[in-house]
């Protein structure tokens, strides 16, 4: 059996690591209440978001039910498979269903779509608890985003792993010394899953680990993008840099956009010099495409790596490498589409006509009327910062009342929540508490 599966955290009490993220959860679950704000789980693969959502759910005896990305999330599955069970009671008697929609940032295509207002639909109806998980929370759909209340789960230290780690081999009846527990925790970026991963497959066949033993079986052993830009800029050996470019994950293109947005370290001679190299590179990437033919990605590799590594001059890293500044205005891009769309439509929902309709004859004279008092459309619609700006042009002055108003709701839930809870208390009892206190909790996948 797969170890990520066997010693997967049954219990709240076996989570290790971000014990404020697991203490939020166990608060919101202990008094839930129809009407309460669902949690969106965020942070990078393998930190125990999954995990945690399901030892909560044992923890409370509440059953789950799951959709995620490898489901097809259009709006009628969603409501076949969540839509039910988030306003009707538990098939045991349980009297809760934990509704867990799971990669809620991997809404994309025609395959999910209907997809994103489906599940703000079941937010706004459901009478069970909701759980949303995501990797990054900013790619999640704005209108399900302010919806919910977030929880960052932050990637694990290597101290935290290491014991987890230790107790599985003993489990395991592995001898295994914690300098080579170590290697594997660090190996693993803050990521258990990977972790246990590369114990098991390093712990095949062997009943005692070393440290060398482990090293084969280590998450990564590749260069990073981070390597190979420095190396670059510091004029290696040309085989040196050939054989980085190799082992890097990162396509060609992607090379050339991390090296053209590293030219702010050297002198303004030496970036003329560069540009023809990367330039070259760019038209060797376009005529890959094109053509598809991928054996030209190789001379695009050695145009943008040994091209700007001459023009460098072995000048070196000056200060600290940045991804391409190009990717932060394609996100800011994706983001003013996003809102625009969303805005779109709310508007035409509120209004009773199409989208084209209201491009084409109303959206102007409706920017007209709210420019100069915005925050009735804005509270009227539940619009974001992004989606009032659109309609002001005032992006300073659409933060503040979307910000306001936010902190109207979240006082306005605050104040409901006892009535709700002293009504609900007359009607059945409480649900039940987790056993045990919660103490120095953390995830373990």
């Amino acid at each position: 059996m797969d170890w990520t599966e066997r010693y997967r955290p049954q219990r709240i009490a076996d989570l290790v690591g971000n014990g404020t993220s697991v203490r939020q959860m166990v608060e919101w679950a202990r008094d839930w209440k129809p009407g309460d704000r669902p949690l969106i789980l965020y942070g990078k693969p393998g930190t125990g978001k999954t995990s945690a959502a399901y030892a909560l759910a044992r923890e409370m005896d509440w059953e789950v039910v799951e959709t995620n990305a490898s489901d097809q999330r259009t709006r009628a599955a969603i409501e076949r498979v969540a839509g039910q069970s988030a306003v009707t009671g538990s098939l045991f008697g349980t009297g809760r269903r934990l509704i867990l929609i799971d990669e809620a940032d991997n809404l994309h295509g025609t395959a999910d779509r209907g997809g994103a207002k489906a599940i703000v639909d079941l937010i706004r109806t459901a009478r069970q608890p909701v759980v949303l998980i995501a990797n990054d929370l900013y790619e999640v759909a704005g209108e399900i985003r302010t919806r919910t209340e977030p929880v960052q789960f932050r990637a694990l230290a290597a101290r935290s792993i290491v014991p987890r780690l230790r107790l599985i081999c003993r489990e395991e009846g592995i001898a295994c010394d914690d300098d080579t527990l170590r290697v594997v925790a660090e190996s693993a970026n803050g990521d258990m899953r990977s972790a246990v991963t590369m114990l098991q497959a390093a712990a095949i066949g062997r009943t005692a680990l070393d440290q060398d033993s482990v090293r084969t079986s280590q998450k990564d052993e590749r260069a990073t993008i981070f390597e190979l830009v420095g190396a670059v800029l510091r004029d290696r050996p040309d085989e040196e840099l050939m054989s980085l470019a190799w082992e890097v994950d990162d396509k060609p293109d992607a090379i050339v956009q991390w090296l053209e947005g590293s030219l702010g370290q050297l002198p303004p001679a030496s970036r003329c010099e560069a540009y023809p190299a990367l330039a070259a590179a760019d038209r060797a990437i376009a005529r890959t495409f094109r053509r598809q033919n991928y054996t030209l990605w190789r001379y695009a590799t050695a145009l943008a790596v040994l091209g700007t590594a001459r023009a460098a001059h072995g000048s070196g890293v000056h200060s600290r490498l940045a991804p391409p500044s190009r990717w932060g205005r394609m996100a800011q891009a994706r983001r003013r589409k996003a809102a625009r769309t969303s805005l779109m439509r709310k508007l035409g929902a509120w209004m009773g006509v199409s989208r084209a309709e209201l491009r084409e004859y109303y959206l102007e004279a409706v920017r007209s009327l709210v420019a100069g008092d915005p925050e009735p459309i804005a509270r009227t619609l539940e619009l974001d910062a992004d989606e009032l700006a659109l309609l002001t042009g005032d992006r300073e002055r659409s933060a503040e009342i979307a910000g306001r108003l936010a902190k109207e709701r979240r006082e306005l839930e605050k104040a409901e929540k006892p009535k709700r809870r002293s009504a609900k208390e007359k009607e059945e009892p409480a649900p039940p508490h987790p056993a045990g206190e919660v103490r120095n909790q953390s995830t373990l996948f």
